[in-house]
């Protein structure tokens, strides 16, 4: 159950139940840009895309793709129905890229509108689950190794979340 500085998060798709349980703060993908709801958020109803939500609770982070979806927020409650979800440690970097290599071949070929937008989206849900594990490798690998990490964004807001998983000291807005 929540508690004054938590809000009750579920995340679950047609394959079952991701991840239940209370955080201090949820950032999502929506439609028009990433959220960050806290807890005593006002009610939300929004659409989310493909990419990654992450769950900060009391015992650290935890990612979770999704492949798109609805999400719902009450001041003590938010409710994620997504698509497709996988835990971000679940991601399988082989399966991704031979979809990837399937969505391209079907582009090449000769297809209708419908399957050409089929095709496109299935590259955007690819393209967000690749991100997701290339960031995943990287914070593992250089994660205590005194080491800097840059990563390029035109995405203050991804630049900013990105900066915070990794402990950065400070930040240099770009020239």
């Amino acid at each position: 159950m929540a508690t004054a500085n938590t809000i009750h998060v579920d995340i679950v798709s047609a394959e079952g139940e991701i991840f239940s349980g209370p955080a201090e703060m949820v950032f999502v993908p929506a439609s028009q840009g990433e959220l960050g709801i806290a807890p005593r958020h006002a009610p939300l109803l929004t659409l989310i895309k493909a990419g990654e939500v992450r769950v900060k609770t009391a015992d650290g982070e935890q990612s979770v793709f999704v492949g798109g979806g609805a999400m719902e927020v009450q001041p003590k409650k938010v409710t994620i129905l997504a698509d497709t979800a996988v835990r971000a440690k679940d991601l399988d970097e082989a399966a991704a890229l031979a979809a990837k290599q399937r969505a391209e071949e079907a582009l090449a070929g000769k297809i209708d509108k419908m399957e050409q937008a089929e095709a496109l989206a299935e590259l955007v849900r690819i393209a967000a689950q690749l991100k997701l594990i290339l960031q995943d490798e990287l914070l593992r690998s250089w994660s205590g190794s005194g080491k800097t990490i840059v990563f390029v964004t035109h995405d203050l807001h991804e630049a900013i979340s990105l900066s915070d998983r990794v402990g950065v000291l400070s930040r240099r807005p770009a020239r």
